[in-house]
């Protein structure tokens, strides 16, 4: 046998073995894993929600009242992405409308400027800045997927040249150093190059480089290739893609954060949904443009462990991160992120059996908030219940839920 032939054997054996070692079937602990509503009353049901927060809306900043700034893009991405799959243009000026005066109140949906020189200048602040620029960005690709507006595409184009600026370049890497930080980098990290690590505040001193900062921007290169067919953006997808495999999963679930200049990393009981969620969705892109199975492999063993890791989640499968009934906090918003990156798996995936498995934990999230956690189309944070009135937050880490099963039944 050649050498070429038995590396050609050393490489199918080892995929082999990792679609082997994944599980991709439903637990039968699960609660509710399908249900049975037709097609109408499921687009119905996700427009009623979307119509329970419009209320919320100012006009003048195009957020909603009694959420964040990066938590209200996720709303427009709910909208855009109800239309997209529902095949309607019932949100679309909302969406158009809301998306273009941020942009304009906000260069590049940059909200703080950036002008801030030093992380001692954030300690007051009840509201820190950091890089929220993508989720904008991300909304106004989903708006142009369902829309096709050129400003929408515009952009997310020129909030990725923005935020491009604060990426550890593989020159960055190289030299130990990077335009607007005044530390030295670590160029690799346990052997491995930091090339690709997205810092995820842009002040001068700040260190930290994380897995969602990172994971977006896989998500918006990824989306801007197969749009443009650029291969700048795919280039940079795969750089940060591979930072993510090699500094920031253990167990197939994605980390929180490292410190550029030191290498330490963030405790792995600091782990939230978004990270994998947000890397999930980004992956299924990049699966879809570049062909590469290791990929297609990484997505599938991280959304096996996900949608059945304790961390975050019982025996039931009903998430319970962010179940916050009295006030709203950024993890409200985590397990809407997780369930929109796991839903983009599910449509362009032809794995029947991953799709039976997202399909099911899809339904076990629906069935939970419309049994258990709902008030007419108003819903609460905790999926488990109580139902309560309206709250701005808890309408919102519904939606991407609504959304879904549209598609995944």
């Amino acid at each position: 046998m050649s050498t070429k032939s038995l590396r050609s054997l050393i490489v199918v054996g080892l995929v082999a073995c990792v679609a082997l070692a994944q599980d991709l079937g439903v637990p039968t602990s699960w609660r509710k894993f399908s249900n049975s509503r037709p097609l109408p009353e499921r687009v119905s049901i996700a427009q009623n929600g979307i119509n329970g927060i419009l209320p919320q809306l100012n006009t003048g900043n195009a957020q909603f009242n009694g959420i964040g700034y990066w938590q209200s893009a996720n709303v427009y991405s709910a909208m855009a992405n109800q239309d997209y799959h529902a095949k309607t243009a019932t949100n679309k000026a909302n969406v158009i409308n809301n998306l273009n005066k941020a942009f304009s109140l906000y260069s590049n949906y940059d909200q703080f400027g950036w002008v801030l020189e030093s992380t001692s200048t954030l300690e007051n602040m009840t509201d820190p800045p950091y890089i929220v620029d993508f989720w904008w960005a991300t909304s106004a690709l989903y708006a142009y997927r369902a829309y096709k507006d050129n400003n929408m595409l515009s952009h997310a184009v020129a909030t990725w040249n923005r935020v491009n600026a604060f990426v550890i370049t593989t020159s960055n890497a190289g030299s130990g150093s990077m335009s607007g930080k005044n530390f030295r980098l670590k160029g690799s990290c346990d052997g491995q190059t930091m090339a690709g690590a997205v810092f995820w505040r842009p002040t001068s001193d700040d260190m930290g480089v994380n897995s969602i900062t990172t994971g977006l921007f896989i998500t918006l290169s990824a989306y801007l290739a197969e749009l443009t067919g650029d291969a700048k953006y795919k280039d940079a997808a795969i750089l940060s893609a591979t930072w993510i495999q090699n500094h920031n999963i253990a167990n197939n679930l994605i980390l929180d954060s490292v410190n550029a200049q030191t290498c330490n990393k963030s405790p792995a009981s600091f782990t939230f949904t978004y990270n994998s969620g947000k890397y999930i969705e980004g992956l299924s892109v990049l699966s879809s443009i570049t062909g590469d199975s290791k990929w297609t492999n990484l997505m599938l063993n991280i959304i096996a462990t996900a949608v059945k890791a304790s961390l975050w989640q019982g025996s039931d499968g009903i998430i319970t991160e962010g179940a916050s009934l009295n006030s709203n906090n950024d993890g409200v918003g985590f397990k809407a992120i997780f369930i929109r990156g796991i839903l983009e798996a599910f449509s362009r995936s032809s794995n029947s059996n991953l799709r039976t498995l997202i399909h099911s934990y899809v339904d076990v999230q629906y069935n939970a908030l419309l049994d258990l956690a709902a008030s007419g189309n108003n819903y609460s944070s905790n999926w488990h219940g109580p139902a309560q009135g309206f709250t701005t937050w808890g309408q919102l880490a519904a939606l991407d839920v609504l959304v879904a099963a549209v598609v995944a039944n």
